[in-house]
């Protein structure tokens, strides 16, 4: 069969070449470690609470992750200040928890099984992200997986060349209230989603890649990746994203500057609604990190990854043009031509 083109309707984005490697992505971790006791992992970029969180949730003397943090790479980016002001401090933090501290992403890629690339600034992921992809080591990238669709598309171009396995995600999708939800057969089938979460903006990134990644997140996790096409509503205070799914339906994610902060969702089902709200922490997601860097198995799909970045480029657009209608299908279609003009 010829393979699709990633510019297809969202319910085709992964289809074709990106589920064949999908498929094929099934290893063991016998294949990375080479003690037979634990993955060593790497972490990329220091600038961000996460690398402290995991580093101590794996390295645990009690943890049964069967991954601990061996090295780090610094990495920071000088415009952005939450980057530039946090790397050093949380750089001293794991030199203190016992992780060797390189001055390069090759010289960490010698020393790991896995990676975590954890640098804030998405802008920099394709080009960290090559590097460990071209040298094999599964990877978790942080959200976002890139500033841009057109990056985005790229990570996962490289990780189909060199068949190495590869996710993104943020936290909040594997929340149990959320999974408990969708799984509720007092609910029915999810007709519908009011998602929310805090939306800081950064100017080097599209609005919603910053923060607002999060509350998207919640609201693909319960609408699936469908989605065909975004209108947004926006002011100082909030973002109101609308998206029409492919089979009609509607779901919306609410962005919040203004007011109280949080996270959460109104899930709109066949025989009940129910909202449900958190976080409960990394745990469940540092399991599911875990249980890929073994198995080589992403749990969220490229299509899904791909669509939610989609999302988001496209609420970007609608901005620009006053809040009309953007298709996720012309976002992809502009995305393929920044790639092919190597823009």
């Amino acid at each position: 069969m010829a393979k699709k083109g990633i510019t297809d309707t969202p319910r085709c984005l992964a289809i074709g070449s990106l589920l064949a490697f999908v498929c094929c992505l099934f290893v063991s971790a016998s294949s990375y470690a080479e003690d037979g006791e634990f993955l060593r992992a790497g972490i990329i970029g220091c600038d961000t609470s996460h690398v402290i969180a995991f580093t101590k949730a794996f390295n645990a003397d009690d943890s049964q992750a069967g991954v601990k943090v061996v090295v780090a790479y610094p990495g920071g980016s000088d415009d952005i200040p939450s980057s530039r002001d946090r790397v050093g401090p949380f750089t001293d933090q794991l030199r203190e928890m016992g992780v060797e501290i390189v001055d390069s992403i090759d010289s960490l890629l010698e020393r790991v099984d896995v990676v975590l690339l954890e640098s804030v600034d998405g802008r920099k992921h394709l080009a960290q992200a090559r590097l460990v992809l071209e040298a094999g080591k599964p990877v978790f990238i942080d959200k976002p997986i890139a500033a841009s669709l057109s990056d985005a598309i790229e990570i996962f171009k490289i990780a189909e060349a060199y068949k190495t396995p590869v996710f993104s995600s943020s936290a909040l999708r594997f929340w149990p209230s959320l999974s408990a939800v969708k799984g509720d057969d007092q609910i029915g089938e999810v007709v519908g989603c009011m998602a929310f979460s805090p939306c800081r903006l950064e100017p080097h990134h599209p609005d919603l890649f910053w923060y607002g990644i999060h509350g998207v997140e919640i609201l693909f996790t319960m609408m699936g990746p469908d989605c065909t096409q975004v209108t947004r509503t926006t002011n100082s205070g909030a973002d109101l994203v609308t998206g029409v799914w492919a089979d009609g339906r509607i779901g919306t994610f609410r962005g919040i500057r203004e007011g109280k902060l949080g996270y959460g969702a109104v899930v709109f089902g066949s025989l009940s609604n129910q909202f449900s709200s958190g976080p409960v922490g990394y745990g469940p997601l540092l399991t599911q990190i875990s249980q890929f860097f073994k198995t080589g198995k992403p749990p969220v799909t490229p299509e899904e990854t791909l669509a939610i970045i989609a999302f988001m480029e496209a609420a970007e657009e609608s901005k620009r043009i006053d809040g009309q209608a953007v298709t996720l299908e012309s976002v992809f279609t502009k995305a393929k031509a920044e790639i092919a003009s190597g823009q």
